[in-house]
């Protein structure tokens, strides 16, 4: 359900959505979503290619291919591992340029990888401009879960 909001001369409006914040990969942290950045994909290694178990039920999307490939993105400040799953695959190929949206930082044994899910979208945009900082890899470090206790 939209929310409107009501006009001095009575009329209603809708609000206006949230202009994006672009921000670089060096600002990542685990545990947070909401991201919308602007990287260089660098490489893309298939880790997952399975095909349906049931092939007789036609029962939606658990009738298609499962492909999984961790890809290396980065931007001016840094690299990450972005997850891609099914169509997002064909997107991530080495020398594009994306724009994605919603992104969100997933954990994977201790380090950060950077994934869109249903939520999210990515969109191929013309090649950026930026030399991509590959010796700052931020899912080379690795992030222990530490319980304080008061």
């Amino acid at each position: 359900m939209a929310t409107t909001t009501q006009q001095p001369d009575g009329t209603t409006a809708k609000p206006g959505l949230r202009k994006p914040m672009f921000v670089k990969v060096e600002s990542l942290k685990p545990g947070t979503n909401g991201h919308t950045l602007v990287v260089k994909v660098l490489n893309s290694n298939t880790v997952l290619n399975k095909k349906p178990r049931n092939s007789m039920s036609s029962r939606g999307p658990q009738n298609q291919n499962t492909s999984i490939a961790e890809c290396l993105v980065g931007d001016e400040t840094g690299t990450i591992l972005f997850t891609a799953r099914n169509d997002q695959v064909d997107m991530m190929k080495p020398d594009n340029t994306v724009i994605l949206r919603n992104a969100k930082i997933d954990m994977f044994k201790g380090s950060m990888r950077l994934a869109v899910d249903k939520w999210g979208r990515i969109e191929v945009t013309e090649p950026a401009k930026f030399e991509v900082k590959e010796d700052n890899n931020l899912s080379l470090i690795e992030y222990e879960l530490v319980n304080v206790v008061e």
